[in-house]
Parts: structure tokens; C-alpha cells; sequence
């Protein structure tokens, strides 16, 4: 390495960088590895052996989240197949609304299954009138049933934008050999969409595994990993300390397996999505249009269920655990806004914070990885992206062994929340800015130093300037999430910084319904209103970035 590479500001700063990320996602990691084997009497992984609850758990967590992504593909794909490939009526609505469910917050999705299909919900009581009975939504049945519709969505927008990309003229070239229309698209779309699914798939898979909010609300003492590993973290003494390290590593290898099994399957074909001219959507006129659009409107129509039973909820009155169905009140929501507002202050405040850190990391650190590189950047880009594989439960605990005192005492603060919301959502600003800037010519920026601008200073006023959309469309991205984060928070939360996640979760488990409905609503609000926003004023498109 050059003097001048150590002289340039650049490199400081990517030292810096490499220094915050090692302490806030190496360190964490490092911890919850180290205190797998900490503590006294047997290690974690020979309890973990030995315990038949955690062998059930993980074996049920492998079921589940297999049996999830199977069914969100056979979902996902054939919908984006009709979507991408025909033109019917409503097929507008079918196409937008399944984008709503991804800022529905998970914890809602499993309070309104249960307001419809628990033991006394809406639909399962009506039903009962007639003398059906639904069996238990507690257990695989909500579990299955609640995760597939919703993570259906992330394999659908996956897929609509491979089958986009295809070259309909390869298909037909196939077709002019005589190979049957159905058989062509099996042999020569499928195997060139198939990455864009598997990747679909794993995120789905990953997803699943380290699912909390749905998990420890529809389980009902179902043995699960994330479930375990919660209840771990809650309990006092050095036993559970070491299984708390060990259930999250165990989490940790099996996303990583799966990580390296999709990329085995890929890796043995040649796939490449070869743009060219798309297939025109085959309108479609009666029977056949309903046909398809029945069953695709049916699947998102399920899919949305849950935002307008939140609405419903939020003006019914309660008395206590029992709610009064037609009957309206603004009593909930006066709750929300004057008697207990804290929690929605708290996750203004919070989420705000930790947007703003976010996104100003992600644009500075993007920009040393792509525009400046040096002996230090491949590290930080390494390091940046290790957030993708953990769940919110297992960064909880990461942080938790790693600041629970000694020289860096976290636990217990403000500042814990808000770290736990910047190391988890970081990797979307990160995406996005390099993406960005791999599009920007260097020439722009040399031509601006040639005139005697500063390098700091022409990143301010030249490359920045053009990084702005991109920049504005990860802070919306950002905070939707970080505003609706659970599975970290409820990890490292204390005493009077509950935000909205968290107080409809212990309003959930206390049976309170209908002022879980009310917080959800303004939950809702508050995701929804800056992605409105930021579309009509600014003309943003957030789903783009996913």
C-alpha cells in the first residue's frame, strides 16, 4: 500500500468504517459463538443434543420453513406467470395489491389470523352458527397457513421480473421446432428464470427461520427455534445464557447451509436472463379471464384480509378480551393518541434516529467500496452484508452477549434499540447506493477535481446530488421496516421504551384485541403515509429497490 493511499482521506475513513462495523456486527457474532461454549456444566451444543424440546425445535423450524417456501412458490410463480403473461380484467389490482401486504408488520398479520380464524374469531364463530367447525388456527395449520400468504409476495415480485426480462423469442424458436407450447416454456423459460426463484425461495426459507412475531403468537407451545431462543434470552441464570448463543448459532447455519445449496444448484447450469422483446400479455375475454383472474384475485384477496380487519378492530368496542362486533367506538384509538402515547412516540423517535444513521453510513461506506477502493474495502463490504443472514433474534442476542456491560454497557438504553434497528436494516441503504453509483461515470467527479474542488467537496456537491433518488427511495425503504421491527427490539427493549411492535405484541398476549387494533391501525399509518408521500410528491417507487 502507497503513502498516498494512507495520506488520502479515504482510507481513514474506510478504517473507520471497517472499525464501527467489527464492533456493531463482527463483535455480536463473535459473542453469541463464543458463549455457545461459555457457562458451566455441559456446552450449549451438547445440550442442544441431549434436550429433546431443542431437537424438536429445530426439526420443526426445517418442517416449517420448508413447507412455507414450497407452498409460497407454487403460489408466487404460477401468479406471476398469469400476471406477466396475460391481460384480463382487474389484472391492474391483482398486479399492485399483493405489495401492500409487505408493509403489513408481521406481529399485525398474526393478530388479525387470529381475530378471524382463532378459537372465538369473526369468521370461525359465523361458521360455527352454521355448524362448521374450523379446526385450531394455533399450530402448523395458522402457522402455514398465516406465513404463506404472506411471504407469497416476495416470490411473485421475484419471478414478474424474471419472466419480464425473457426473450419471448427464444420460446419461440422453440415452438418453430415443434416443441409444444407448454413443453417450451418448461424447457426454455424455466430453466432461465429458475435463479430468479430459487433466490425468491431463500428468502422465503430465511425468512421463515427467523420469524418471530408470527411464530411465538400462532405456536401455541409448539417447540421453534426463534420461539426457544427468545425464551432463552428471558431467563435468568448462566444455562440459559449459553443456550440463548447456541439456538441463534444454530439459526446463523442453517440460513449459511442454505445460502451455499442454493448457490450449488445454480452454479451446476449455465442460467442467464437474455433481454430482449417481451411477450405481449394474451388477453383474455370471458370464461377464460375468469378463469384465471378468480383464483389470483381470490389469493390476494386472502392475502389483504388481515389489513382490513385491523381497520375493523381498531373503532370496535371491547369489553376487556371480548369484542364487540358492530359495534363502533373511538375509544381505542383515543388510547393510541392520549392515554398511553409513549409507544408511538418511541418509534418516531427511534426509527428516526436510526434512518438517518442508516442511510448517511450506507451513502459515505457505498461510496469508498465503489468509487474509492483500497486494501481495507472488500472487508467492509464483507462485513456490511453479514446482516442479511441474521434474524432479529439473533442480532437481539448478539447485541445482548456483547453489551450486556463491561466496557461498552448498552443494554438497557435508548441507544441499544436504535443500534439493533441500524446493524439490521443497514444492508438495504447499502444496496441501493451501490447500484447507484456503479452507474455514475468517474469523469463526472475527475472533471469536478480537475476544476479545483476538493475530493470531499465534490462528493457533496457532485456525486451525492446524483445519488439522491436512490438515497431517498432506501430512507423510505428503511424506515417502513425499522418502524415495524420486532424480533430485535422486543430482545433489548426495557422498561418504558416499548415502541408500536412491542406494545401490540404484550397487548396480543394480554388478549386485549381491540387496543392491539388501534396501535396496529396507527402502526399501519405510519409505514404507509411516507410511502404514499414519497410516490406522489417525489415520484418514488419504494418496491423497486426490492
Amino acid at each position: 500500500m502507497s503513502a498516498d493511499s494512507i495520506r488520502s482521506p479515504w482510507f481513514w475513513l474506510t478504517a473507520l468504517a471497517l472499525v464501527l462495523l467489527a464492533l456493531f456486527v463482527l463483535y455480536p457474532l463473535l459473542s453469541i459463538v463464543g458463549g455457545s461454549f461459555s457457562g458451566e456444566g455441559p456446552s450449549g451444543w451438547a445440550q442442544l443434543v441431549s434436550t429433546a424440546k431443542y431437537r424438536e425445535a429445530v426439526l420443526n423450524t426445517l418442517i416449517l420453513a420448508s413447507s412455507v417456501t414450497v407452498i409460497c412458490t407454487l403460489i408466487g410463480v404460477p401468479l406471476a406467470y398469469v400476471t406477466a403473461r396475460y391481460s384480463f380484467r382487474g389484472k391492474a389490482l391483482i398486479a399492485l395489491l399483493p405489495l401492500i401486504t409487505l408493509v403489513i408488520p408481521e406481529v399485525i398479520a398474526a393478530q388479525t389470523w387470529l381475530m378471524m380464524l382463532g378459537n372465538n374469531g369473526l369468521i370461525t364463530k359465523f361458521l360455527r352458527e352454521f355448524g362448521i367447525r374450523l379446526p385450531s388456527f394455533y399450530g402448523w395449520f395458522g402457522l402455514i397457513t398465516s406465513m404463506s400468504f404472506i411471504y407469497y409476495t416476495y416470490v411473485y415480485i421475484g419471478t414478474v421480473a424474471a419472466i419480464g426480462k425473457f426473450d419471448v423469442q427464444l420460446e419461440e424458436a422453440a415452438q418453430s421446432l415443434g416443441t409444444p407450447p407448454g413443453r417450451a416454456r418448461l424447457k426454455v423459460m424455466l430453466p432461465v428464470i429458475l435463479p430468479a426463484i430459487l433466490a425468491s425461495a431463500l428468502l422465503v426459507f430465511t425468512m421463515t427461520v427467523g420469524n418471530f412475531a408470527i411464530s411465538i403468537i400462532l405456536s401455541h407451545g409448539m417447540p421453534l427455534l426463534s420461539v426457544a431462543t427468545y425464551q432463552a434470552a428471558v431467563s435468568e441464570g448462566t444455562t440459559s445464557i449459553t443456550m440463548q448463543s447456541t439456538l441463534a448459532s444454530v439459526s446463523v447455519l442453517i440460513v449459511m447451509s442454505v445460502l451455499f445449496l442454493n448457490r450449488w444448484i445454480v452454479s451446476r447450469g449455465r442460467y442467464e436472463i437474455v433481454q430482449g422483446r417481451g411477450a405481449r400479455p394474451v388477453p383474455l375475454e370471458g370464461l377464460r379471464g375468469l378463469m384465471v383472474a378468480a383464483p389470483a384475485g381470490l389469493v390476494v384477496a386472502i392475502s389483504l384480509l388481515p389489513l382490513v380487519t385491523i381497520a375493523l378492530g381498531a373503532f370496535t368496542k371491547a369489553r376487556g378480551p371480548v369484542m364487540q362486533w358492530g359495534t363502533w367506538t373511538f375509544e381505542n384509538l383515543e388510547r393510541v393518541f392520549v392515554t398511553a402515547p409513549g409507544p408511538l412516540l418511541n418509534s418516531l423517535l427511534y426509527a428516526g434516529i436510526a434512518t438517518f444513521i442508516s442511510i448517511a453510513f450506507s451513502a459515505v461506506v457505498s461510496y469508498l467500496v465503489v468509487k474509492k477502493p483500497n486494501v481495507l474495502t472488500t472487508w467492509v463490504d464483507y462485513i456490511s452484508a453479514i446482516p442479511l443472514a441474521l434474524s432479529g433474534t439473533v442480532l437481539g442476542v448478539g447485541l445482548l452477549a456483547a453489551f450486556n456491560g463491561g466496557w461498552l454497557p448498552l443494554t438497557g438504553t435508548s441507544a441499544i434499540i436504535v443500534m439493533a434497528y441500524v446493524v439490521r436494516r443497514m444492508p438495504f441503504g447499502m444496496r441501493n447506493a451501490q447500484a447507484t453509483l456503479h452507474n455514475i461515470p468517474n469523469s463526472i467527479e475527475e472533471a469536478s477535481i480537475s476544476l479545483g474542488s476538493p475530493p470531499v467537496r465534490t462528493f457533496f456537491r457532485v456525486v451525492l446530488p446524483i445519488m439522491l433518488p436512490a438515497v431517498a427511495s432506501a430512507t423510505i425503504l428503511t424506515w417502513t421496516t425499522t418502524v415495524a421491527e420486532l424480533s430485535a427490539s422486543i430482545l433489548v427493549y426495557s422498561g418504558g421504551r416499548e415502541t408500536l411492535p412491542i406494545q401490540i405484541f404484550r397487548l396480543i398476549d394480554s388478549g386485549l384485541m381491540a387496543y392491539a387494533s388501534a396501535y396496529g391501525l396507527v402502526l399501519v399509518a405510519v409505514i404507509l403515509i411516507p410511502v404514499i408521500l414519497a410516490n406522489r410528491l417525489f415520484g418514488i417507487d419504494v418496491f423497486s429497490s426490492k
